[in-house]
């Protein structure tokens, strides 16, 4: 196992955490990685326009009126395109981007993607980030501390008072353990851990 220092919000090692290697030790594998995050941002599309054709609109399909002898139009049904409320003739039929992924497949790409941040170094475990009240000034102080920027901070449980503080600050991104994923890990230039969120990815990827 990996062992690793456990700062506080001062920068200072206060004790030290073991890392499974079934989770954080993997071989990464970029084109796995690349077609998780493919899916992850195809499922974040909203699919395009789509109308309703003729057999899609509800209503009878029974003749308007007799075929002959009244002067009119030789109407079919209501649905028809040129009356009020009746089927799209050309109109888009609509996309839809979402996929699926195997099970297996995500977890082992979230298992990839933390085994990266430690490999290069970009992850940090801190015992706690906690605040008495939502202050954007004492949370800039503790990224200046642990020398951070661009980063993804993942906590245990609720902690209102550290998602507001960082709310107004760019490029810093605070998610709940259960709500890790491969696109938020990569994209971001440090991984901070909570020190009990070990134990939580642990019981979800074992």
């Amino acid at each position: 196992m990996a062992v690793v220092d456990v700062f506080n919000m001062r920068a200072e090692k206060v004790s030290e955490l073991e890392l499974p290697d079934a989770i954080f030790n993997v071989p990464v594998r970029p084109a796995l990685l690349h077609e998780v995050v493919t899916v992850q941002l195809a499922n974040r599309r909203s699919a395009t326009a789509s109308v309703r054709h003729r057999g899609d609109v509800a209503g009878s399909t029974r003749k308007l009126f007799k075929q002959k002898g009244t002067g009119r139009a030789r109407r079919g049904d209501i649905k028809s395109p040129l009356l009020r409320g009746g089927g799209v003739v050309f109109g888009p039929d609509g996309r839809n981007y979402t996929a699926k992924l195997n099970k297996k497949v995500r977890r082992l790409a979230l298992k990839m993607a933390l085994s990266s941040k430690l490999a290069g170094q970009a992850l940090i475990v801190v015992d706690q980030i906690a605040f008495d009240a939502p202050k954007t000034k004492d949370f800039v102080a503790v990224m200046r501390a642990l020398n951070l920027g661009k980063t993804l901070i993942v906590t245990d449980g609720d902690n209102p008072n550290l998602e507001l503080s960082s709310r107004n600050v760019p490029g810093v991104r605070v998610m709940r353990a259960e709500g890790l994923n491969v696109y938020d890990l990569l994209n971001c230039d440090r991984l901070v851990l909570l020190a009990p969120t070990v134990q939580q990815i642990e019981g979800r990827l074992a």
